[in-house]
């Protein structure tokens, strides 16, 4: 979301959507929206737009701002720099959830298989809470846009939004402010163009590999990582599903009716090059409540009716599991191919899991005691229990954490403001300056 999305919707002319009116949208009647009917008039929706372009524009400047007063630590002191920038992204994993708990509230439902037990827990004010690891690679299906969004979130239960890693397609790196903030984060830009995309993604999973000393450096010897990856390469959209569909076709594959086929060279190549420094692959399983059967989430949860008319996912669920990366064969692409393939064979029988029941399957078992247990490093024999279905919100766990997106900028308001009465105090006798 950036604002030039936020200035696009106001091009709109604030009416309720063709969905809720029963109008005919590519050739098919369209069904109720899933969000049920819009919940505020035009004015409401207007200045729900203004603050929200308020608070995201202000806060985007003010990080924007931060960063390139930080830039030059680059050359200064690397550790420093990478510290520094690791809480400009923390701040900017705090708007997204702000923006989401003010804008677009919603239930979040939270399951997982035996792989991560004991890495699932609810805290006793109902917040998510999840143990994994400060090294991960992460890999989802995509159905909307917004999926990265609660995936940084859940980054956020983990103490890990300082350290969020995503794949992106380049044209959103020449976004105003979004764009060079992005670049700040260390995000990895794709072209689409594998001769282009390898050189530049060996370059920046050099850097993923590095060694920092200083703050935020985590408590291993390399720098915490979470990097975030989409191997269907685009979101789930009739276009995109013609395409899969005909890849299907063309491989002998079987089609998938709830994602698209996933791409295995740009994650093999990401796996190949950060072995020996990442220990498991998580991956998560996203769906939307109330998508229909033959409908696709883009065409109902748009940035309007989701933040501005107040119809946002009546629930988002989340389905978890893990594989050691020892377990998963890299080193040959048909295998790896194969090996990724099945992992979306699986989902594809979650989500139709989904659809048929409203919910995914949930760990309620527990280990029985003395056997090697699955989750918290460190537990031993400790009987660990199943989480089951967690139902939470996406919410800030306190919310003085809002002022840590600011806390850069007061500091250097505070420094600055010492340093120009050093000056007149230097120079005029007073620390009011001349005149």
């Amino acid at each position: 979301m950036s604002a030039q999305d936020v200035k696009h919707s106001f091009s709109h002319a604030i009416r309720e959507p063709a969905s809720d009116r029963g109008d005919v949208i590519a050739g098919r009647p369209q069904e109720p929206h899933p969000a049920g009917r819009v919940r505020h008039g035009g004015v409401v929706q207007a200045l729900r737009m203004l603050l929200f372009a308020i608070w995201f524009n202000g806060c985007i400047i003010n990080m924007a701002v931060i960063q390139y007063v930080g830039a030059p630590l680059y050359w200064i002191n690397r550790d420093y720099y990478y510290a520094y920038m690791a809480l400009t992204k923390q701040s900017f994993g705090l708007l997204i959830i702000t923006i989401t708990q003010w804008f677009s509230p919603t239930v979040v439902r939270i399951s997982g298989d035996q792989s991560v037990r004991g890495q699932l827990s609810r805290t006793k004010d109902g917040l998510l809470q999840t143990d994994f690891p400060e090294r991960l690679v992460m890999i989802a299906n995509h159905q909307l846009y917004s999926d990265w969004l609660y995936l940084w979130w859940v980054a956020y239960t983990s103490k890990m939004h300082g350290h969020v890693y995503i794949v992106l397609k380049e044209s959103l790196k020449y976004i105003p402010l979004l764009g060079p903030g992005m670049m700040f984060f260390g995000f990895v830009f794709m072209a689409r163009n594998w001769a282009t995309d390898k050189p530049r993604l060996r370059h920046r999973l050099q850097k993923l590999k590095g060694r920092h000393g200083g703050p935020l450096s985590g408590s291993q010897g390399l720098d915490p990582m979470w990097l975030m990856l989409f191997p269907e390469g685009t979101n789930l959209s009739a276009n995109t599903r013609k395409g899969s569909k005909k890849w299907a076709d063309k491989q002998g594959l079987k089609d998938l009716q709830h994602q698209l086929l996933p791409r295995s060279t740009g994650l093999r190549y990401c796996l190949q090059e950060l072995n020996g420094t990442v220990d498991w692959v998580y991956d998560c399983t996203v769906a939307y409540e109330g998508i229909p059967r033959d409908g696709y989430g883009q065409d109902y949860f748009t940035l309007y009716s989701t933040y501005f008319q107040g119809r946002p996912p009546k629930s988002v669920n989340m389905y978890w599991r893990r594989f050691a990366f020892s377990s998963i064969p890299i080193d040959d692409p048909e295998q790896f191919e194969s090996w990724l393939l099945q992992r979306w064979l699986e989902k594809e029988q979650l989500l139709e899991q989904y659809v048929r029941e409203g919910r995914f399957p949930a760990d309620e078992s527990h280990d029985s005691d003395g056997e090697s247990v699955v989750g918290r490093a460190g537990s031993g024999s400790k009987v660990i229990q199943g989480a089951g279905f967690i139902e939470t919100e996406v919410r800030l766990a306190r919310w003085y954490e809002i002022g840590r997106i600011f806390v850069l900028m007061f500091v250097f308001a505070l420094v600055a403001n010492v340093l120009a009465k050093m000056w007149n105090l230097a120079v005029y006798g007073t620390f009011k300056g001349g005149g």
